[in-house]
């Protein structure tokens, strides 16, 4: 079958490397000492055994390795919670205001929605995005049809950025949040589709960073995606375990380690550690030396090198033909796992061709298992005004 493609892709392929979506160690406390007693305690036990206090040394030594347990806990805590709090909002440790609720409730959501390895699928919707029929529902769709994929909704996290869109989340599935506006922007129409690159966007698209830190800080990992990706397959299979930051990239050079592939700040692994907390704050704080209207993933595309190397954060790009896009589309739809409406504008464009990549999908999975082997199978030619 010969190789067609989406036809937003074709009308709207914006210059290589340029995406265009609309979408949207934590110190871990010191280890408790040991309740069994040294060889040196047990020989000192020996020595006075006879005597009076040397009955009462082991009750002694037992309830003092206790305090000492108590407080090494309560001390590693406090340490740990306080980082956390310094490291949230302009770095002042919040009080019990709306502030502190939120980190509270976050901190909770992502504790109900993570695996066991403390690692959460998000992702993120306004109230356009939320809309019956639109992305939220293709996206929601894929996970079911996907091969092994339907049991990874127990772990995903969806983060609104209004209420309506909350709303429409609560009532489709159990993980969400509201990301409350941050100072100055409350008056923004955030239930709005966003086209790319306006100052709505960019503004959504740095919230999404402060926020992803935020998790990080909190001591979770996170696979971030766009509500404008399909999942197929379980894409966390081509993650390396030595990877700190997996990132897809629209176009793909052929080399995982290499620094110069592109990033798309779309679809993205990051590893809960110091090191990545502190890559993820001068990414944010590179913002600064771009001019104004430069969008997060620009930013990292310039930074990336100098930060990973002097952070010592493994970087991972992902294959297009694993964690493919409308930019660089794969027609084996045996090894993909995941795909993202990328070089395609437009909140009606995105949602048809989706929809048509969905149905090829359940086409393609319904065909008996020798035919899949063969491979074969391409995209529907789409068709948009």
């Amino acid at each position: 079958m010969p190789r067609r493609q989406p036809a937003c892709c074709r009308i709207n392929t914006p210059p290589p490397c340029r995406s265009s979506q609309t979408t949207p160690s934590s110190c871990a406390p010191p280890s408790p000492p040991s309740s069994r007693p040294s060889k040196g305690m047990a020989a000192a036990w020996k020595v006075v055994r006879g005597d009076a206090s040397g009955r009462l040394l082991p009750v002694i030594s037992f309830f003092l390795g206790a305090a000492l347990t108590a407080a090494f806990v309560f001390l590693g805590a406090t340490t740990d919670v306080s980082w956390r709090f310094a490291a949230w909002g302009s770095g002042a440790r919040p009080g019990a205001g709306d502030e502190a609720k939120s980190f509270a409730e976050l901190a909770e959501v992502l504790k109900n929605a993570s695996m066991e390895d403390k690692t959460v699928i998000v992702t993120s919707i306004n109230q356009a995005y939320a809309a019956p029929g639109s992305l939220l529902d293709l996206f929601l769709d894929s996970f079911r049809a996907g091969e092994g994929t339907a049991g990874l909704l127990d772990h995903l996290l969806i983060v609104a950025v209004d209420p309506a869109a909350l709303e429409t989340c609560r009532s489709v599935h159990r993980h969400c949040y509201l990301l409350r506006p941050a100072a100055g922007a409350a008056d923004a129409d955030l239930g709005a589709a966003k086209f790319f690159m306006t100052k709505d966007y960019l503004d959504m698209m740095w919230a999404r960073n402060r926020l992803q830190q935020t998790i990080l800080e909190l001591g979770f990992s996170f696979l971030f995606t766009d509500v404008d990706i399909l999942w197929f397959r379980n894409p966390m299979r081509h993650i390396a375990v030595t990877s700190d930051v997996a990132i897809a990239c629209d176009y793909f050079n052929g080399d995982p380690d290499s620094l110069s592939n592109r990033p798309n700040g779309g679809f993205l692994y990051v590893r809960s550690a110091r090191r990545t907390v502190e890559f993820y704050r001068g990414w944010r704080e590179a913002r600064a030396g771009f001019p104004p209207g430069t969008n997060e993933q620009d930013v990292l595309a310039r930074v990336q090198l100098p930060l990973a190397r002097r952070l010592g954060v493994r970087m991972q790009f992902l294959d297009t033909a694993r964690c493919g896009g409308f930019c660089q589309l794969s027609d084996d739809l045996r090894g993909l796992s995941t795909m993202h409406a990328n070089c395609c504008t437009g909140l009606e464009n995105k949602v048809h061709d989706l929809r048509n990549v969905l149905q090829d999908w359940r086409n393609y999975t319904a065909a008996p298992m020798e035919v899949q082997s063969r491979g074969g199978f391409g995209w529907t030619e789409f068709f948009v005004f």
